[in-house]
């Protein structure tokens, strides 16, 4: 049976009502995604949840000339994950955007707490499959969609738990469709339930 994993782009404070670059409804998505935590703990699957993990000096912010408000800075309450998500002691956390000139937006860039690269840990866990699920559609999802069906692995994408920005119409209807178009699986939690 193939290696299956969990992946969970960007649950933090501030990409959640009341932080500073709030995703509209990102929070509907975190009950649900607790489902799936649920299920893959379960299989005693590998877990891993990214954070954008930026410097309080990153170009990525406006201030600096990038396109965002400061967000998910280093070691500060929006950078965490919310108390609502239930992830447990054996995640992988992964973090990225830590230098002053990463964006951040795709796992492919991300390294766990001993500084190993997320491909590196694919390996080593022998995955071949990964259930992606988070925030926000059109950049960090897209982003590591992509850079994963890329490497060479499939990509189931779960539809019922990612939330976009949609700063402009259309979009996440877009991004989800290139995601499809590359090799992506659309999944919902009724589907594991019926494997």
């Amino acid at each position: 049976m193939t290696a299956s994993a969990l992946l969970i782009l960007d649950i933090q404070n501030d990409f959640l009502p009341g932080g500073s670059l709030a995703v509209p409804q990102g929070e509907e998505i975190i009950p649900i995604i607790n489902q799936y935590i649920d299920y893959f703990t379960k299989n005693n699957s590998v877990i891993f949840a990214t954070k954008d993990w930026h410097p309080s000096n990153s170009k990525h912010f406006n201030k600096f000339g990038g396109e965002w408000p400061p967000h998910c800075v280093q070691r500060t309450y929006g950078a965490e994950f919310p108390a609502a998500l239930s992830l447990p002691s054996s995640t992988i956390v992964l973090y990225k955007g830590m230098n002053e000139n990463d964006a951040g937006y795709s796992v492919a860039e991300a390294s766990d707490k001993n500084g190993i690269n997320f491909f590196d840990l694919i390996e080593i866990k022998s995955i071949m499959e990964l259930n992606v699920c988070g925030i926000a559609i059109e950049y960090c999802v897209l982003n590591s969609v992509i850079d994963i069906l890329g490497h060479g692995l499939r990509v189931n994408l779960l539809a019922d738990a990612i939330a976009g920005i949609n700063l402009k119409f259309g979009v996440d209807d877009k991004a989800i469709k290139k995601m499809t178009n590359s090799g992506a699986k659309i999944r919902c939690f009724s589907d594991l339930m019926l494997s």
